[in-house]
C-alpha cells in the first residue's frame, strides 16, 4: 500500500461531521443577538443555561469562525459572527491595564479578574485570525499587544492573583510553553511575520528538553524553574497526557514548516509514548490526569475520559502518520477513532458530549460550558479532515 493512504477513507467523515453537524449546532445556538459575542454554556439541545461569557471560550469562537472563513469557505455569516465577538471583547474585555478579564456578564460588565494568562493567549489567536480574514489593522495591533502581555507574564502567569506563597516551590508549566510555541505559529501564519522563528525554536527546545522525562518516558506537566523533576509532591508528579499530545502536534506542525524532520520524528515518538502510558488498558480511552509513580491523584476526575484529550490525539496521530509514514500511527488513529466515535457524538441532538466516566458512560450532557465550547472539536474535524482528504 502506498504511503499516506491507509487513512484515506476518514477524510470525508471528519469534514462532513464538521459541516453538517458541528458548525450548524453552534451557528444556531451560540450568537447573542442582543448584546453581541456568544453564549457558550449550552445544554444538550443547545438551550442556554448560563449567560456569563468566559474569555477563553469567547476568543476561541472568534478564532474558529475566522479559521473557517479563511480555510474552509468564505461565508459572510461566519465573518459577521466573528466580528460580533471581536468588537464586543475588545470593547468590554480589558481592565485599565489592558489585561483581558477571565469572564464578563452577558452585557459586558466584568465578573472575574484577569488572573488567567490564557485569556491573553486566546485573544492573540482570535485577533490574528480575524485580521487574516478581514485585513483589519486594529485587529493585527491587538494580536501583537495581547502577545506581548502573554509573554510578559511568563515568570508569574497569574500576576497579583497568585495564591501560592513562598513555601510552595515555584515551577513552570507545560501549558504556558506549548501555547507560546503555538502562538508564534499563529502570528507567523496570520500576520505573515517570520521574525519569530528563532524564538519558536527556543520554545520548542524548552518543551522537548525540560518537560520530557527520559526515565519514565513521559512529558511532565510541571517542572522546576531549572527543569528539575519533583517526585515529592502531587504537583510535580502530575501528568496530563492530553496536554502532552497536543503540544506534540503543535511541535510537529511547526517543525515540518521549518523543514526540521528530526524534530518531527522526535515529537512523534513522544506521541507514541504518551498514548502507551495514558491509554486505559482495561476500558479504553485516555486518562485525564495521571501520577507518574501511580500514587493517589488529587484531581477527583483523574480517570475520566474527556472529548478534548481524544480530539488532540486524533490530530496528533493523523499528523504523525502523514509526516512520517509510520503505520503504527495509522493503527493508533483507527483505535482512537473507533473508541471516540462510539461514545462522544450525540447522534440524536448533534454535537459531541464532553465528559465520560472511566467506562465510557456520559456524565454531563452539556455541549458547552466554562471549558468546552466551539474550539477543540471543530478544530480537530477541520485539521484531520484536511490531513486525510
Amino acid at each position: 500500500m502506498k504511503p499516506y493512504t491507509l487513512l484515506d477513507k476518514y477524510g470525508s467523515i471528519y469534514r462532513d461531521e464538521l459541516v453538517q453537524n458541528t458548525i450548524p449546532f453552534w451557528e444556531k445556538h451560540c450568537p447573542d443577538a442582543e448584546y453581541g459575542a456568544y453564549f457558550t454554556c449550552l445544554d444538550r439541545d443547545g438551550s442556554v443555561y448560563h449567560t456569563e461569557k468566559f474569555m477563553w471560550m469567547q476568543w476561541r469562537v472568534v478564532w474558529m469562525l475566522s479559521e473557517l472563513y479563511s480555510k474552509l469557505e468564505p461565508r459572510k455569516e461566519w465573518l459577521n459572527l466573528a466580528e460580533s465577538g471581536y468588537r464586543f471583547l475588545t470593547k468590554h474585555g480589558k481592565d485599565e491595564k489592558g489585561r483581558y478579564y477571565f469572564a464578563l456578564a452577558r452585557d459586558g460588565r466584568p465578573t472575574m479578574a484577569p488572573y488567567s494568562v490564557f485569556s491573553e493567549c486566546f485573544a492573540v489567536m482570535g485577533c490574528a485570525a480575524y485580521f487574516r480574514a478581514t485585513g483589519d489593522k486594529e485587529a493585527k495591533a491587538e494580536a501583537v499587544r495581547a502577545f506581548e502581555n502573554y509573554t510578559s507574564r511568563e515568570s508569574r502567569p497569574k500576576g497579583e492573583w497568585t495564591k501560592e506563597l513562598s513555601g510552595r516551590v515555584p515551577c513552570k508549566s507545560l501549558g504556558f510553553y506549548m501555547m507560546k510555541a503555538n502562538l508564534y505559529a499563529v502570528l507567523e501564519e496570520c500576520l505573515g511575520d517570520t521574525s519569530f522563528r528563532e524564538s519558536m525554536r527556543e520554545t520548542i527546545s524548552i518543551v522537548l528538553s525540560q518537560f520530557w522525562n527520559p526515565d519514565h518516558n513521559v512529558m511532565f506537566e510541571n517542572v522546576g524553574l531549572d527543569g528539575s523533576f519533583d517526585y515529592n509532591s502531587i504537583y510535580g508528579r502530575q501528568l496530563n497526557p492530553g496536554h502532552a499530545i497536543e503540544a506534540m502536534w503543535f511541535i510537529m506542525n511547526l517543525a515540518a514548516g521549518m523543514g526540521d524532520m528530526e524534530t518531527v520524528e522526535r515529537a512523534a515518538d513522544v506521541v507514541l509514548a504518551e498514548l502507551e502510558f495514558g491509554w486505559d488498558k482495561e476500558y479504553g480511552g485516555i486518562y485525564y490526569f495521571m501520577d507518574v509513580l501511580g500514587k493517589p491523584h488529587v484531581e477527583l476526575q483523574w480517570n475520566m475520559k474527556l472529548w478534548w484529550v481524544h480530539n488532540e490525539a486524533l490530530i496528533a496521530t493523523a499528523m504523525a502518520y502523514k509526516l512520517t509514514g509510520r503505520e503504527e500511527f495509522a493503527k493508533w488513529f483507527e483505535r482512537l477513532h473507533d473508541w471516540t466515535w462510539a461514545r462522544f457524538p450525540d447522534k440524536e441532538m448533534g454535537e459531541w458530549y464532553g465528559y465520560l466516566d472511566r467506562y465510557g458512560n456520559v456524565t454531563h450532557t452539556l455541549k458547552g460550558g466554562k471549558w468546552k465550547g466551539f474550539f477543540h472539536l471543530p478544530r480537530m474535524l477541520l485539521v484531520v479532515g484536511d490531513l486525510l482528504k
